[in-house]
């Protein structure tokens, strides 16, 4: 079998630090690093001091990781030297600890400073004030993204943690990542099907920790000032006025303050789904101009239809499994249903009367292991996997990916989704399913990748362009904001920016004017528009009239179906900008024009250069480029570590980060962790290696 790549020289790496001649750093040295460190201002200037002063490689680049992997004895060494004589000093501790946060990135580095005691140098930092921010994002970010055996370790240090929230309940921030670390931790320590060890039960304390992080959630975030901001008038009309000025920034630097605005007031959106409303609305019959709007898109095409006829298919392929006990040919029906609509897999259960009293009530007893209908997908997809039938293992992992969402198991459902893509990556309702996690760098990947696909329902496309815009909008509105002019961040975010107003121009022309993201996604429209065109944009939004009209009847469909549009952050943003737009500019025209006088950056955006620079940040060409010496710029707004974004190989296997992986010799492609990952991956390897 091929394996790692042989050399018969392999070159000799060079060290980092002459650790051959100076086996321990002299202790008369830490004075000048003291100094130096004292003197820095924010984490990340004194995690570089440290880093030069040990002559470390640059940890954000894959070369530099290398060299760490190449000398790692001495470069943990000559650190631990480092901790060890200043353990009082909480800035270098703390600097490096955020030194072991950016080697973390690194899967193979991440487990062997695990051995080395990582867990046991940071958690004492998150008992100090000063260093407690920079510790608990370095616990969740190892947390996040280590192993069981990581995550369970860490677990043990739920109680410190409940105590750093209960004992600082107006720190928010402090909480978010305590909380987010115990979720990881504390699920992969008791949730297994063996029971846990005594340990982990005790030190999770679920009778305390439940009470204390359902205290946190019913919190409302923070915004200082939200409510004086909310009632000045002129001080709105100047922001939405400011989304006019010549300068991009500015601009995006507006939408972010009026979408902070309405934080506090806004609601959840739609997630459910009720079918007797939509019976009833049909009942009813539709006003004659929404009918021909659906007339003229194609009946048979929108949503209501679909959802419709896919909600009684479901309940004819039930009625049907009822009679043959056939959970294969079941399975094959729902997984076609899955990709129709949203809303296909409608809840319901086999109903009797009950000859004493007359109740209609649910039949427990008809020999199916399932009693409620969505209860039947897990059974379906087992039945699938046990056929064994070429190209039906798809549709058995959708199948369970669907049920983990119906029961909102995101988590669960986006790991059955990347099982999938790792035997089908042309599958495109897998990717779906990854916009819908938490992460939204993966989740804008996933559904770029996912709009690439050979084949999909109209259903998976438009849904993929809406978690596209979505996505897409949010990040480029905070990169924007977080950067400069030149910097790649900014030039990620105006490329994100542009994206999101194409994807949601293509999706409010092609999608159902009956589909419910509609509204969502003229809104990111309306107010993409504005801010990429600004003062292109006619003062009279006279451009927006025909978004504006369909959003109008976007509205008019969900009411007529039974929802009244919530009122999102976003749909309240828009509402205000549009309601004020044309009085504001009159009002502010002129300060918005000296100010651009003074601060315009003159750059013109560009349509081509944006796709471009998408297209390089979806395929992380941006984060190991250039020769040693380049440095691309990056600016922190806040006083933190910044996550290390290098790019890393990932393991074919196991889909481990790391910088040290070992080539396949076949096909010089696949990368291992080691052997026992190539071993498990060369039953399917073998099909496509060129041996």
């Amino acid at each position: 079998m091929p394996g790692p790549r042989g050399k018969t020289k392999a070159k000799k790496p060079k060290p980092i630090v002459n650790v051959h001649s100076v086996a321990r750093i002299p202790s008369e040295e830490f004075i000048g690093l003291v100094d130096d460190i004292e003197g820095a201002d924010g984490w990340n200037t004194r995690v570089k001091v440290l880093c030069e002063f040990l002559q470390l490689p640059d940890l954000s680049r894959r070369s530099g990781l290398k060299k760490v992997h190449a000398n790692f004895n001495e470069v943990y060494h000559n650190i631990d030297d480092v901790y060890v004589a200043n353990i009082g000093n909480e800035k270098i501790t703390g600097a490096i600890i955020g030194i072991y946060t950016k080697m973390c990135a690194d899967a193979i580095l991440r487990d062997k400073l695990f051995q080395k005691g990582l867990v046991s140098k940071i958690t004492p930092l998150t008992k100090i004030p000063s260093t407690r921010y920079l510790a608990l994002r370095a616990l969740t970010t190892v947390t996040h993204h280590g192993g069981v055996d990581i995550r369970k370790e860490i677990s043990l240090e739920s109680p410190s943690l409940l105590k750093i929230i209960q004992e600082n309940p107006d720190d928010l921030r402090a909480a978010e990542m305590a909380i987010s670390t115990m979720a990881h931790a504390v699920g992969a320590a008791i949730n297994q099907e063996d029971s846990p060890a005594p340990k982990y039960i005790k030190a999770a304390n679920v009778k305390i920790l439940i009470p204390v992080v359902i205290d946190f959630m019913r919190k409302p975030p923070v915004l200082h000032c939200w409510s004086e901001c909310k009632a000045n008038a002129p001080l709105q009309n100047l922001l939405v006025a400011c989304l006019r000025s010549a300068d991009l920034t500015v601009r995006v630097s507006a939408l972010g303050g009026l979408l902070r605005l309405e934080a506090l007031s806004s609601e959840e959106d739609q997630r459910h789904f009720d079918p007797r409303k939509l019976i009833a609305a049909i009942e009813h019959r539709f006003p004659d101009h929404l009918v021909d709007i659906l007339t003229d898109y194609g009946s048979m095409r929108c949503d209501t239809f679909l959802t419709m006829t896919s909600t009684a298919d479901n309940q004819k392929a039930m009625m049907k499994c009822a009679q043959d006990k056939d959970l294969y040919s079941l399975g094959l029906k729902l997984a076609e249903l899955i990709t129709r609509t949203e809303f296909s897999i409608a809840e319901g259960g086999f109903q009797m009367q009950d000859p004493r009293t007359g109740q209609i009530e649910i039949n427990r007893d008809i020999g199916l292991p399932f009693i409620m209908w969505s209860d039947a997908l897990p059974h379906c997809a087992r039945a699938i996997h046990a056929k064994g039938r070429p190209g039906e293992e798809d549709l058995a992992d959708m199948i369970t990916a669907k049920f983990f969402i119906i029961r909102s198991r995101i988590p669960d459902a986006i790991e059955a989704a990347k099982r999938g893509l790792q035997r089908n990556p042309k599958f495109a309702y897998f990717y779906y399913v990854i916009t819908l996690g938490k992460d939204h760098y993966e989740g804008l990947r996933s559904a770029k990748k996912g709009l690439k696909c050979p084949k999909m329902t109209p259903f998976v496309r438009f849904g993929l362009l809406h978690r596209a815009v979505e996505l897409a909008g949010n990040l480029g509105v905070c990169r924007i904001q977080e950067s400069s002019p030149g910097d790649r961040k900014y030039d990620e975010g105006v490329a994100f920016l542009m994206s999101a107003m194409e994807d949601a121009k293509v999706y409010a022309m092609e999608a159902p004017p009956d589909a419910r993201h509609m509204k969502n996604v003229l809104y990111w429209y309306i107010c993409l528009t504005l801010t990429i065109k600004g003062p292109e944009t006619p003062a009279d939004l006279q451009e927006l009239q025909v978004a504006l009209k369909k959003l109008g009847y976007a509205d008019e469909f969900s009411i007529l179906l039974g929802t009244i549009p919530p009122k999102t952050q976003l749909r309240l943003t828009q509402q205000n900008i549009v309601k004020r737009y044309t009085a504001a500019v009159q009002e502010w025209k002129d300060l918005v024009a000296r100010f651009d006088e003074v601060t315009m950056d003159e750059r013109p955006i560009s349509l081509e250069k944006a796709e471009d620079d998408l297209a390089a940040w979806l395929d992380d060409l941006h984060l190991d480029q250039g020769e040693e010496g380049e440095h691309h710029p990056q600016r922190c707004s806040h006083p933190r570590i910044s996550p290390n974004t290098v790019a890393l190989y990932r393991c074919s296997w196991c889909g481990n980060p790391s910088a040290a992986l070992r080539k396949c010799s076949g096909c010089e492609k696949a990368r291992y962790c080691d052997g026992g990952c190539q071993k498990s991956h060369w039953s399917e390897h073998k099909a496509t290696c060129r041996t």
